[in-house]
C-alpha cells in the first residue's frame, strides 16, 4: 500500500488471500478524499491478516497526517473565500463549489471531532438556546455621539473644539475625517492573541451584553486574525457596526412571505434582533454584515505606528476587518459639509442603510487631549440627515380596529418612494390629528419617515386643492362588527365597544398575545392568525392551545415540519412568567410594566381578576384610570370564561412566590421610602429584591423621580441610573443594599 498526494491510493500485489477477490496481482490507483482514504483504511484493519501488518499501520499515519492537513487547507480556503465575498465583495469561486468545500469540511470534523476548532468556519452556524445573555463591562467605555441635525452646527462643532486646543495653531485647518454612520446596532469585539474571544453590545456604554456565539455566525467578522502587513496585537478591542444590506433584507422579507410569515419593517431594527437572538442557529440564517470603525483597548502590538483614525482604518483593513472604502481626511469643516452633503444624495444608492455621517478629529493625540464630556466624546459628532419628504396625493382614508377597540384612521398614498421605501400608507393617529392638518381625500400631501422609519403626513398642500373636496368624518360604528364607536370624554380616538366578539380586535388581540413581549410565540404571525380565523380554528387566543398537527397541515403553505415547530412553540408558550400573560391579554392602559407590578404584588391571576377597585388603586404606579379599566376588563362574562378556556388548554397562569427572606432583617423598617432597581442584578431577581422592600414596609417602582429613596444599580443600568445621578437619588449596588438590610 503506498500513498501518493494529493489523495492517490496505490495497491500493489492484492491476491485473493487478502480478502480482495482479485485472481491475480493488479495495480490500481484511484482519486480519493482524505475521509475515503480513512475509510477504506479503517476497513483493511477489518481484515485479520492485514490489521496489523506494517504497511496498514504505515498507511493509517500517513492519512491521518492527509486528514489534518486537509482539514487545514479546507479552513484556510473557505477563510479565504469568506474574506473576498463578504468583506471586499470579489467573490473567487461560485456558491456550489464553496458549498462543496464546505460540506467536505463539516465531513471531516464529524468524523474526527478533535479536528474541530472554535475558528473554524463550520462554527459559524449557531449553537444551542441560551438562557440569558451574560453582562459584559468594556475595558473601554463605548461612548455615544452627540447629533447635529443641521450640516451648519459643524461650524459651531469646529469653533469649540478649537476653543479647547488653545495651541492649535489660528490660521492652521484642523482635519477631520468623515465617515458614514451606519443604521444598526454597535458593537464591540474582543481578541486575545489573535483570536475572538467576545463579541458584545454597547449596553450602556459601561456594560453590555457578551453575545459571543450570535457574533461568531457573522462571515464577514474573522474568528482569528492574520496579517502579512503588520503584527497581530496580544490585545485587541475593534468597535463596528452590524448591519442588513438592502437587499439582503428585501430577500428574507420575500422568503417570509413564501412561508406565510409576518414580514420585517426595517433592515435596521431586523439586524438588531437577529443580533439577539437566545438561540444563536437562528442569527446564523440571518444576513447580517459588520463594518469595522474603531478600536478600543491595543495592548501588545510591535507594529507600524496607529496616530490617526485614519491609521486605525488602514490597521483594520490589514486584519481583514471590513471597512467602508469611501473614507478620507478633510481640512477643515467645510470640506466636511461637501462630504455630508455628497452621502447625503447618493445614500440611497448604498447597499446598506445611512443616517448620516460621523465627524472625528483626525489626530489621536488631539483626541486624547479634549477627552470627553459625560458619555460623549468632544471629539466627534454626529451629523444626522433630514427626513427624506416627497409630494403625493391622499387616495382614501380607511379605519383599522386595534386590540383595545381603537378606531384609527389611516390615509392611503399614491405610491412614493421615501427614504429608499415605497410609501403607500400613513397613520393620521386620530380625528383631531386629521382635522388640524386638515387632510382630505384627493389632497396633496407632503410626507416623510419619521426616523427614517414610520411613514406620516408633514401638511397638506393646499394650494393644489381642488374646490370640492369633502372634510372626512370618522365612523360612529365599528367597520369590523358594526358595534356603535364612542369617544369618551376627554379622550383622542373613539372605540368599539364589543370588547370581546369583535373580530378585528380577535385578531390583534391575538397576533398580540403571540408578540415577542407578550408569550412570544416564535413563528405564528399576522397571516397565520389570518387564516386561523378565516378558517374558523381560532376565535380566542384560548383556541391556540387546541390546535392538532392535522388541523395545521391542512393549511396552505404548512408542512410537516413547520407545523411541528409552530406546535412547539405554542407548548414552550404555557409557561411563560405570570406578567407575560397578563400583558397578552391585552387589558387597556396595562402594559409591559403594569403588567409587572400588578404581577410582583398580587401573585397569582385570580388575585388580579378579583380585585377591588380600592385593593388595585392601593397599588404603587397604579392609578384610577388603570384601576378602572382592570375591574371593566375582568367583570366581562366573556374574559372569565376566556381564562377558564385557557386553564382547560393547559395553559400555565404562574404564581409568584414574593415570600421576602426578611427573618434575619426584622429589625430594618423601610416605612416611607421608595425604592428602583435597574440593571442586572445577580443575587436576586428584581421581582424579589422587590419583595424584600415591600416586606419591610417600603415600595418598589419602576421609574425614579425626586420622591426616589435609592436606586439599587447593576451591570447594565442605563437611563434610570442616568436619572438617579442627575437628580442627586442615593445609589446602591447589589452588594451594598445586602449591606445596608444585613441579608445573610
Amino acid at each position: 500500500l503506498r500513498y501518493i498526494p494529493p489523495g492517490y491510493l496505490v495497491m500493489e500485489k492484492c491476491g485473493p488471500a487478502a480478502g480482495w477477490g482479485f485472481r491475480k496481482s493488479v495495480m490500481y490507483a484511484s482519486r480519493a478524499s482524505a475521509h475515503e482514504l480513512k475509510v477504506l483504511v479503517d476497513s483493511l484493519k477489518t481484515v485479520p491478516r492485514l490489521a496489523q501488518s506494517p504497511e496498514v499501520k504505515a498507511m493509517e499515519h500517513i492519512v491521518e497526517d492527509a486528514v489534518k492537513k486537509r482539514a487545514q487547507e479546507l479552513r484556510t480556503l473557505l477563510q479565504r473565500h469568506n474574506y473576498r465575498y463578504y468583506v471586499l465583495n470579489e467573490p473567487e469561486v461560485d456558491d456550489f463549489v464553496y458549498d462543496e468545500l464546505f460540506r467536505e469540511l463539516e465531513r471531516l470534523e464529524e468524523a474526527h471531532p478533535v479536528l474541530r476548532t472554535p475558528t473554524s468556519p463550520t462554527q459559524r452556524v449557531g449553537s444551542p438556546i441560551s438562557s440569558e445573555f451574560t453582562a459584559y463591562t468594556h475595558r473601554m467605555p463605548m461612548l455615544s455621539l452627540q447629533n447635529a441635525m443641521e450640516p451648519e452646527s459643524l461650524i459651531d462643532f469646529d469653533a469649540r473644539i478649537r476653543r479647547q486646543l488653545p495651541t492649535l495653531e489660528p490660521e492652521s485647518p484642523l482635519q477631520y475625517v468623515a465617515e458614514p454612520k451606519f443604521d444598526g446596532l454597535a458593537l464591540e469585539l474582543v481578541y486575545e492573541n489573535g483570536q475572538l474571544t467576545v463579541g458584545s453590545t454597547r449596553g450602556n456604554g459601561a456594560v453590555g451584553e457578551n453575545i459571543t456565539p450570535n457574533v461568531r455566525t457573522i462571515r464577514s467578522i474573522p474568528l482569528n486574525l492574520e496579517s502579512t502587513k503588520r503584527p497581530v496585537p496580544k490585545l485587541l478591542e475593534v468597535r463596528g457596526e452590524v448591519y442588513m444590506r438592502k437587499d439582503d433584507f428585501l430577500r428574507l422579507n420575500e422568503r417570509r412571505d413564501a412561508q406565510g410569515l409576518p414580514t420585517y419593517q426595517n433592515p435596521r431594527n431586523t439586524a438588531a434582533g437577529s443580533l439577539r437572538q437566545l438561540d444563536s442557529s437562528i442569527t446564523a440564517k440571518r444576513p447580517l454584515r459588520f463594518f469595522a470603525y474603531a478600536m478600543g483597548t491595543l495592548e501588545g502590538y510591535e507594529g507600524p505606528v496607529i496616530q490617526t483614525q485614519l491609521d486605525v482604518l488602514d490597521a483594520l483593513r490589514d486584519w481583514k476587518f471590513p471597512v467602508f472604502r469611501d473614507i478620507a481626511a478633510h481640512n477643515g469643516p467645510g470640506l466636511v459639509i461637501d462630504y455630508w452633503q455628497h452621502m447625503l444624495d447618493t445614500r440611497h444608492d448604498l447597499p446598506m442603510e445611512i443616517d448620516g455621517v460621523v465627524v472625528k478629529v483626525n489626530k489621536l493625540d488631539l483626541q486624547n487631549q479634549l477627552g470627553q464630556v459625560s458619555r460623549s466624546p468632544r471629539w466627534a459628532i454626529a451629523m444626522k440627515f433630514p427626513p427624506e419628504q416627497k409630494t403625493t396625493v391622499v387616495r382614501d382614508i380607511t379605519i383599522t380596529v386595534g386590540r383595545t377597540g381603537a378606531l384609527t384612521p389611516s390615509a392611503v398614498l399614491a405610491p412614493v418612494l421615501v427614504g429608499g421605501v415605497t410609501v403607500t400608507k400613513a397613520t393620521l393617529h386620530n380625528e383631531d390629528e386629521i382635522r388640524r392638518k386638515d387632510i382630505r381625500i384627493g389632497d396633496h400631501v407632503l410626507v416623510q419617515r419619521a426616523g427614517d422609519v414610520i411613514p406620516e403626513v408633514v401638511k397638506v398642500i393646499v394650494e393644489k386643492r381642488s374646490g370640492d373636496l369633502i372634510p372626512f368624518v370618522m365612523p360612529t360604528v365599528c367597520p369590523a362588527c358594526g358595534t356603535p364607536a364612542v369617544r369618551p370624554h376627554g379622550e383622542a380616538v373613539a372605540r368599539c365597544g364589543n370588547l370581546v366578539n369583535c373580530p378585528a380586535q380577535i385578531r390583534q388581540g391575538i397576533i398580540h398575545w403571540c408578540s415577542r413581549g407578550a408569550l412570544d410565540i416564535d413563528g405564528l404571525g399576522e397571516k397565520l392568525v389570518d387564516q386561523f380565523v378565516t378558517v374558523g380554528y381560532v376565535q380566542t387566543v384560548a383556541d391556540l392551545y387546541r390546535l392538532t398537527h392535522a388541523q395545521l397541515t391542512d393549511l396552505e403553505r404548512i408542512g410537516d415540519k413547520t407545523a411541528q415547530n409552530l406546535l412547539d412553540a405554542i407548548e414552550e408558550s404555557r409557561t411563560r412568567p405570570l406578567h407575560r400573560a397578563l400583558f397578552g391579554l391585552g387589558i387597556r392602559l396595562v402594559g409591559a410594566h403594569v403588567a409587572e407590578v400588578l404581577a410582583s404584588h398580587f401573585c397569582t391571576i385570580e388575585r388580579i381578576a378579583t380585585a377591588t377597585y380600592d385593593e388595585l388603586i392601593s397599588v404603587h404606579e397604579i392609578g384610577d384610570k388603570v384601576a378602572q379599566s382592570i375591574r371593566t376588563y375582568f367583570s366581562d362574562p366573556k374574559v372569565i370564561e376566556l381564562l377558564e378556556k385557557l386553564r382547560q388548554g393547559r395553559f400555565v397562569f404562574e404564581e409568584i412566590d414574593n415570600t421576602a427572606p426578611t427573618d434575619a432583617i426584622k429589625g430594618k423598617d423601610l416605612t416611607g421610602t421608595t425604592w428602583v432597581f435597574t440593571g442586572a442584578l445577580e443575587r436576586f431577581t428584581r421581582d424579589e429584591a422587590a419583595a424584600i422592600v415591600k416586606g419591610l414596609g417600603g415600595k418598589a417602582s419602576g421609574s425614579v423621580s425626586k420622591k426616589t429613596s435609592v436606586v439599587v444599580a447593576g451591570p447594565g443600568a442605563g437611563s434610570k441610573l442616568a436619572k438617579a445621578e442627575a437628580l442627586g437619588v442615593t445609589v446602591m449596588t447589589e452588594a451594598e443594599f445586602v449591606d445596608h438590610l444585613g441579608i445573610d
